[in-house]
């Protein structure tokens, strides 16, 4: 099964790094080049374990994932729940390691296509496209962990309960 993998060496701790990655609504779009739109679905408010989100990717694809796991500030794990027809199966993993000085970020993305006849050449072709999207988007991740704004602004949000 294909697997396309990014890490980025953040200078700010695990819970803040952590944090940052799992929030929402317009606050993410401000730093998250993948998505167009994204909200919980089955009337969640947060992220957690079985929570499920549908996301809308700025190349108009919908799809639904479920929280496999959700353990603060280490990592996160989803699961396509409904997706592209392309997909067969479709998981992604965020870890946050602490490390002198910061965070060491690793995302993957683990997937299979379908057609099965197709999945050779889709695979190789996503492998491209995904591992594409993947670097855009923890470096953009790792950009808005260097805007003291926006850190400061996800700072009082967390103060205030948001």
């Amino acid at each position: 099964m294909p697997q396309v993998r990014a890490e980025r060496f953040i200078r700010l701790d695990p819970e803040t790094t952590f944090a940052l990655s799992q929030t929402t609504g317009a606050f993410r779009l401000t730093w998250d080049p993948f998505i167009s739109a994204q909200s919980f679905v089955d009337g969640a408010t947060k992220p957690g374990k079985g929570v499920r989100t549908r996301t809308v990717s700025r190349m108009k694809l919908t799809m639904v994932t479920e929280y496999v796991s959700y353990n603060p500030p280490r990592n996160v794990g989803m699961t396509m729940v409904a997706g592209p027809w392309f997909f067969g199966t479709f998981g992604g993993g965020w870890r946050f390691t602490p490390e002198p000085g910061g965070t060491r970020a690793v995302w993957k993305y683990t997937f299979s296509c379908r057609p099965g006849w197709l999945a050779p050449i889709a695979e190789k072709i996503g492998t491209w496209v995904l591992g594409r999207e993947i670097e855009r988007r923890i470096e953009a991740f790792a950009r808005a962990c260097e805007d003291p704004a926006l850190v400061a602004e996800l700072q009082a949000a967390s103060r205030h309960g948001d």
